[in-house]
């Protein structure tokens, strides 16, 4: 009897503690954006794209809907390790069969010990998934064992959040008591700082330089997932104020993604065709694109997409109402967002620049 009694006791004890642990994780944008996620209708995203910080921000997902009926979705989280985009793309593959997977290539010139300094960037990607047997092979593989937090408190992140009791006073939070909150946006972020740089004379040089060597291992153990998996990618690099040695880096990227047969997309050789001003269009001095730039960025990835895809088109399919909703507001902000970016601009406004 009493092991049926305590049974009962770790059942109990496990169905309260699994929406606590969720609602007390830190709230924000990543939170909001994998939640929303895990709200999408099973097996009807087309698109995932996978990355850092150069993904929410530059693609409106809700605008490329619009204008095509196109449904991608970010499972994007701030300096993402390349480690991470793998166990993404098979968490992705759980309730979704999406006929591309994009993964923006920008974090692959980093060290692997720099980004593993900051365990935050690991935790961007394991606090935000469901708890899951994918999620403890994710914390095994990005989370060393020596770490001195210990895995303990990546398997259960309550150990890390567990003074956020306050959490629980938010309404918006309980609507995140099983991480699946529909994000109204798509997972997109809107800027509308400006921060101005010229453009980098770099875009469309030659030459290669390679890659940390764990990065060209993350690199083609991707590749070998997707290949063995006959899934189809398409790897990009968003445009920036690229060094000349990082544009040899996404040269060298290049090469061994086609020798796997996929295409390497830098968007850092098409400035023009973009038409990116860099004095304009950035919000953080040439890191990441305001509302106007990410416009003309996603009208050039429609264009991509339109021209080397057969993706389907699913307006006027009722199933997808939310995301004519979201195109709704997605035009709205914009419209407040431009206008503030351009008194911005008029007025020298600028971004504060971030201490080194």
């Amino acid at each position: 009897m009493w092991l049926l009694q305590a049974a009962c006791f770790l059942a109990l004890f496990c169905v309260i503690l699994l929406p606590v642990s969720y609602m007390v994780r830190t709230n924000g944008d990543v939170k909001d954006r994998f939640a929303g996620f895990y709200a999408e209708k099973r097996d009807s995203l087309d698109v995932v794209m996978i990355g850092s910080s150069p993904v929410f921000p530059y693609y409106a997902a809700p605008k490329l809907w619009g204008e095509t009926g196109v449904a991608m979705y970010p499972l994007s989280t701030n300096v993402q390790r390349p480690a991470a985009m793998k166990y993404l793309m098979e968490e992705a593959e759980k309730t979704q069969s999406p006929q591309l997977y994009i993964f923006e290539m920008r974090m692959f010139t980093m060290e692997e010990q720099g980004l593993m300094d900051n365990m935050a960037y690991t935790r961007g990607v394991t606090d935000n998934l469901r708890y899951s047997p994918l999620r403890v092979r994710a914390i095994q593989g990005l989370v060393p064992e020596n770490d001195e937090e210990g895995r303990l408190s990546y398997y259960f992140d309550i150990m890390k959040y567990h003074t956020n009791w306050k959490m629980l006073a938010l309404p918006s939070e309980w609507a995140n008591m099983f991480y699946c909150n529909s994000h109204p946006l798509k997972g997109y972020t809107f800027r509308d700082e400006v921060g101005p740089q010229p453009m980098p004379d770099c875009g469309g040089a030659e030459g290669t330089r390679p890659i940390p060597p764990e990065q060209e291992e993350h690199l083609r153990d991707l590749l070998l997932f997707l290949e063995k998996g006959d899934k189809q990618a398409l790897f990009l690099v968003s445009p920036y104020g690229e060094s000349l040695e990082e544009q040899q880096m996404f040269n060298y990227m290049e090469e061994i993604t086609a020798s796997y047969g996929y295409p390497f997309l830098n968007m850092n050789d098409c400035y023009e065709e973009i038409g990116i001003v860099f004095e304009e269009d950035f919000a953080d001095y040439g890191s990441h694109t305001n509302a106007v730039g990410a416009e003309k960025c996603t009208d050039f990835l429609k264009k991509y997409l339109g021209k080397h895809y057969n993706l389907p088109d699913h307006r006027g399919d009722t199933a997808y109402t939310s995301w004519d909703e979201a195109y709704t507001l997605w035009q709205e902000k914009q419209a407040e967002a431009v206008k503030t970016v351009r008194e911005r601009i008029e007025n020298e406004d600028y971004a504060e620049m971030a201490e080194e």
